[in-house]
């Protein structure tokens, strides 16, 4: 059974930092990207981050570049997103999900609370 568990989830003030976790089971860890997504609040999912476990390529969006860095534990299928300078726009449930950097992800985890306050 594929499971993608997020964990690291909170409440933090702006200016703070996170670190979450996504823990990837029942699949091959290695064929698969890891990509980070958010959705707040009466708004549209955003995809935040995408990493390869392949060749550890990694992407971002615009709105979190310098801020947030993604990376990868092969030998534990667990990728994180360290999240610093968090904003108030940044509160958001944020997922983590399994697939592909460019043509969209097949699994998701159930997602993680993240709530900056001023």
């Amino acid at each position: 059974e594929v499971q993608l568990v997020e964990s690291g989830g909170g409440l933090v003030q702006a200016g703070g930092s996170l670190r979450l976790s996504c823990a990837a089971s029942g699949f091959t860890f290695d064929d698969y990207a890891i990509g980070w997504f958010r959705q707040a609040p009466g708004k549209g999912r955003e995809r935040v981050s995408c990493i390869s476990s392949a060749d550890g390529s990694t992407h971002y969006a615009d709105s979190v570049k310098g801020r947030f860095t993604v990376s990868s534990d092969n030998a534990k299928n667990t990728v994180y997103l360290q999240m610093n300078s968090l904003k108030l726009e940044d509160t958001a449930v944020y997922y983590c999900a399994a697939g592909n950097c460019e043509m969209g992800h097949d699994y998701w985890g159930q997602g993680t609370q993240v709530t900056v306050s001023s």
